[in-house]
C-alpha cells in the first residue's frame, strides 16, 4: 500500500492481510499483548539482514498496521485519518486515537523500532502507553 494510499478505514483489513502472509511463517501474530515481543523479534532480524531502509519499507508497514490494530484491539483505540499538521509531524497519513483523545503513529513506532534498535521496544512502548482505556489497561 503505498504511502499516500492508507486510510484508516483500510487499516483492520491491511492488518488482517499482513497477518495472514506471514502465518505461514508459523508466528504467533495473535492481535496478543505478547505478540509485541515477536513484532520486537521480527524487526530485529530486519535489521541484521539488511541495512538498506527502503527494502524492508513493506514489511515495516504492514507491522506498522499490525501494531495499531493491537492498541485498536487491546487498549480502546481506533484507526483515525490525521489531519494536515499531524501528517506533518507523524509523516503519516494515519494513526490511531486513543480513549483519551492522544494521538500515536504506531506506523512510525516501528520505523523507529528498525532504525533505533531495541531501545524503543514495541512491547515497552505498550506496557507505559498512557491513555489506553481502564478496561484495557490490565491486558
Amino acid at each position: 500500500m503505498p504511502e499516500g494510499d492508507k486510510r484508516a478505514a483500510e487499516m483492520r483489513r491491511y492488518a488482517a492481510g499482513f497477518v495472514t502472509r506471514i502465518a505461514s511463517q508459523r508466528l504467533p501474530l495473535d492481535y496478543s499483548v505478547a505478540s509485541l515481543r515477536v513484532v520486537d523479534f521480527l524487526i530485529d532480524g530486519l535489521r541484521r539482514g539488511s541495512s538498506d531502509r527502503a527494502r524492508a519499507d513493506t514489511v515495516l508497514t504492514g507491522l506498522g498496521a499490525y501494531v495499531g490494530e493491537v492498541l485498536v484491539r487491546r487498549a480502546g483505540a481506533v484507526w483515525v485519518d490525521l489531519d494536515e499538521a499531524q501528517r506533518a509531524y507523524f509523516g503519516q497519513s494515519v494513526g490511531v486515537r486513543m480513549p483519551d483523545g492522544r494521538v500515536w503513529n504506531p506506523l512510525g513506532k516501528v520505523v523507529n523500532r528498525y532504525e533505533a534498535g531495541p531501545e524503543e521496544s514495541l512491547a515497552t512502548f505498550y506496557l507505559t502507553l498512557p491513555g489506553r482505556s481502564r478496561a484495557c489497561a490490565a491486558l
